[in-house]
């Protein structure tokens, strides 16, 4: 048997790393996070010094158990968890899972960390291990106690005064104002026009343009032209003055440098991934992931092609850079090579967390060795790293900006002057290798690569045409993933490993969407967001948010003892919960609005946010004994609907006529969209058809399309609730409460009533609910529990177990009923 047992968090890094230790190791995969904090009231307790009550996750029980039962027999058993914060809590967690199931005792408990998975990297850490930082450990369950208090006070207080089902974020929640306010800003802008005024000169060398930078004897601004008669005054008088030619006044010639980027760190690395490759920020780590904990490469079997890839760190290990080096003067030569090493200061203040840059491995493994053996998006990912990573070891790139300027005399109103710019590349350097992405394109983008002609001082070159263009400013973009990210971290909001997990949480609770790669707040976004910067200000402020994680870091260095600053955070915090539940009006914090009052009627209207989504209202509730009620449009906003707009919505439903039997059709809007009706016949309408436009003919398809469906859905029905019907896996039988499979030797059309009753009889329930198996385990699981803890609550545990059974039996039996009706 093993005499040492090794502790990851993945089973792909557990594969890895077994191979290089050998017969007296066994390596086990904790599958992430071991425990959390209940999921319920009370699991932090700010009364007792913020004491915290943790349980093991459900899902790995069963992993816990194989560790627990490991260590039983090991000797030695060390914590290899990931080497961040959030990996050291991770094994202290393991390591109380087994101090309190009495394991520990008597046993050597080691710390080891690597950055890489190599065999050197790993049999390395193991030969120098250390003990728990508890400093990290502190800092975590800071972290986490925190996320736990705000949400667990500050949801309940959105679900009553917003909307329920609602959460609000310790972090997430300053990321969403920012996505808000930018979305604001779009709204509140004005666009301003401009003109703009090229001269188009002709050159035997080769055509090119030259921009007006002076008119009227002063600096030609943005702004300087702000109307066509203008431009067109302008340009009329430029052609006068420059007969025909623009004579050349100044040339000038700039050499200067760029050196590279600094290898990439978590950041740097999603917002080039977003740029380059279109990979949002949780593909990209998940992509990362399975680079640093192991890829097969055929008789090398699984190696880690990448280092650890959540750092803020751009540092690089000497070993490494002299690969770089070697690997730089081998396929682009010496001139490639500085003298010395490039140096990159990393912003990190955690010399704790600050470990190194994300980079291959070993350089030597190019992109174009592994590519067989990776898959499309693995590919892609490390070819970004790779380049990056060698690129910024090389030497700098030589460029030379040559401008030349042409003046205007005898102009109407002042001299003017033009400009012509372009810029080469003289040595590539690393260029020659990768070169960073931009969110936006600069002026010096358009210049790049551009060559004019040689022109000497004094030099008349012929004047084509002089050409002015209108132009309107634009507002500000919205915020891609890439752009966010960057903003996140600019602001100090979360940390390298929350970036993904941040945006994800908005998504998933449906507070933004993305748009074109770009996100946009939903209606709910902007009313959570409203609501928690008027009335929780500070704890969406962006320097308080950026504060708090600075304390936090100073936490992890053990500079500052967390207790101290929780009781700082709740005092304040659960103050303003309480004041806020009783002060805030409802119809406020979900940002209702006034439209204005409906011609016809002459009653108000106005939008608001209800239980499934914003909608108008029209009508008075103080006053008018009936109101009417119409869903928005889709892409429609609560925030800018006009009144013209809503009132439109009030026309559905529609009447549009009568089906051949009689029957009135009818087009509305419901709680799962826009749908046809026909009798007692509802039909869906397709992604294609407007409910507002929709004639007559086109209803009736869509109407007798469903008929139809339902129709060859039901292969024999005996009127009394049992039917034989077709399903996704053929044929079966029902009563509604139970199925029933139909033997293969049997014809369903010739069964008759009584064998459908007896097959129907021998058939087993059907389980209740999406997750009835999974909450039938969960259950078995709570029971068995009980049992060992409170034998003395055994039978009352039972007895209401068995009352909540009946009662969903009894509701499932009355809907069945209801269905067979229908």
């Amino acid at each position: 048997m093993a005499k040492n047992l090794l502790i990851v968090e993945s089973p792909a890094k557990a594969k890895t790393i077994n191979k290089y230790l050998g017969k007296d190791f066994q390596v086990l995969a904790s599958y992430g996070h071991v425990r959390d904090l209940r999921p319920k009231e009370g699991a932090v307790d700010p009364e007792h010094d913020f004491a915290m009550k943790y349980e093991v996750i459900e899902r790995n029980e069963k992993h816990v158990d194989a560790i627990a039962k490991a260590a039983k027999i090991a000797d030695d058993i060390y914590l290899a968890t990931d080497l961040d914060r959030e990996g050291e809590a991770i094994s202290w967690h393991i390591s109380e899972i087994l101090k309190e199931r009495g394991i520990s005792k008597g046993k050597q408990m080691h710390r080891v960390v690597f950055s890489e998975i190599t065999p050197k990297a790993i049999k390395a850490a193991v030969a120098t291990p250390r003990a728990l930082s508890h400093d990290l450990v502190d800092a975590q369950q800071a972290r986490r106690a925190l996320d736990y208090l705000v949400g667990f006070n500050l949801s309940p207080v959105l679900w009553r005064k917003v909307q329920r089902g609602l959460s609000a974020g310790r972090v997430q929640s300053p990321a969403l104002r920012m996505i808000v306010e930018r979305e604001e800003e779009i709204e509140a802008f004005v666009a301003r026009e401009y003109w703009t005024v090229e001269a188009q000169l002709k050159h035997t060398e080769g055509d090119f343009s030259a921009r007006l930078t002076k008119l009227n004897g002063k600096k030609f601004e943005q702004f300087h032209l702000t109307n066509e008669a203008d431009a067109m005054a302008a340009r009329a008088a430029l052609k006068e003055a420059a007969r025909g030619h623009l004579t050349v006044s100044e040339v000038g010639s700039k050499e200067r440098k760029r050196r590279p980027a600094p290898p990439f760190t978590t950041s740097t690395l999603q917002q080039e991934a977003a740029r380059k490759l279109g990979f949002g920020t949780s593909r990209t780590m998940k992509v990362a992931q399975g680079l640093y904990e192991g890829v097969g490469l055929g008789s090398e079997g699984n190696v880690g092609l990448i280092t650890y890839m959540r750092t803020d760190s751009t540092a690089l290990s000497g070993e490494a850079v002299g690969e770089l080096r070697e690997l730089i003067a081998r396929d682009y030569g010496n001139k490639a090579l500085p003298d010395g090493p490039q140096v990159y200061r990393t912003k990190s203040k955690n010399a704790q967390e600050a470990h190194e840059a994300i980079r291959p491995t070993s350089a030597m493994r190019t992109p174009r060795e592994v590519a067989p053996f990776l898959n499309d998006e693995q590919r892609k990912l490390y070819e970004l790293i790779w380049k990056r990573t060698v690129a910024c070891q090389m030497i700098h790139a030589t460029m030379n900006t040559v401008s030349v300027d042409f003046d205007v005399k005898h102009v109407k109103g002042g001299d003017a002057a033009f400009r012509a710019t372009g810029t080469t590349v003289v040595d590539p350097g690393f260029l020659a290798v990768y070169e960073e992405g931009r969110d936006q394109k600069t002026a010096e983008d358009d210049d790049q690569g551009r060559r004019l002609p040689r022109l000497a001082k004094s030099e008349d070159v012929p004047l084509q045409d002089i050409v002015a263009d209108q132009h309107f400013t634009e507002p500000p973009p919205r915020y891609s993933e890439a752009s966010l990210v960057k903003a996140l971290e600019e602001y100090g909001i979360g940390r390298p490993s929350t970036y993904a997990s941040i945006i994800q949480v908005l998504q998933s609770r449906e507070y933004v969407l993305l748009d074109s790669r770009r996100f946009r707040p939903t209606d709910v976004g902007r009313a959570v967001s409203k609501f928690l910067t008027q009335h929780f200000t500070q704890y969406v402020d962006y320097d308080f948010t950026a504060k708090l994680e600075d304390e936090l870091d100073a936490v992890s260095r053990g500079e500052e003892a967390w207790v101290p600053l929780m009781r700082r955070f709740w005092q304040p915090f659960k103050q303003q919960v309480e004041e806020k539940t009783e002060s805030v009006d409802r119809s406020e914090a979900t940002g209702a609005r006034e439209l204005g009052t409906d011609a016809k009627s002459g009653k108000p209207v106005s939008v608001r946010l209800g239980r499934y989504g914003p909608y108008a209202q029209m009508g008075n509730k103080d006053v008018d004994e009936k109101l009417q009620f119409a869903s928005l449009r889709p892409g429609q906003s609560m925030h800018t609907i006009t009144l013209e707009e809503a009132i439109e919505l009030f026309k559905l439903p529609r009447k549009l006529g009568q089906a051949e039997n009689g029957e009135e059709v009818s087009v509305g809007v419901g709680r799962f969209g826009p749908f046809v009706k026909q009798g007692s016949t509802y039909a869906s309408l397709k992604a294609e058809d407007d409910p507002y436009t929709i004639e007559l003919p086109r209803a009736l398809q869509i109407v007798q399309e469903k008929l139809e469906l339902i129709a060859s859905r039901i292969i024999k029905d005996f009127s009394n609730g049992v039917q034989i019907l077709n399903g996704r896996f053929g044929p079966y039988i029902t009563d509604g409460e139970k199925n029933a499979r139909i033997p293969k030797d049997q014809e369903p059309k010739e069964l008759s009533e009584a064998q459908c009753l007896e097959l129907l009889a021998a058939a087993p329930v059907k389980k209740k609910g999406r997750f009835g198996k999974k909450a039938a385990a969960k259950s078995a699981s709570a029971k068995k529990a009980a049992a060992k803890k409170e034998p003395a609550k055994k039978a009352a545990t039972k007895k209401a177990a068995t009352k909540k059974t009946a009662t969903k039996k009894t509701a499932a039996k009355k809907a069945a009923t209801k269905k067979a009706k229908a």
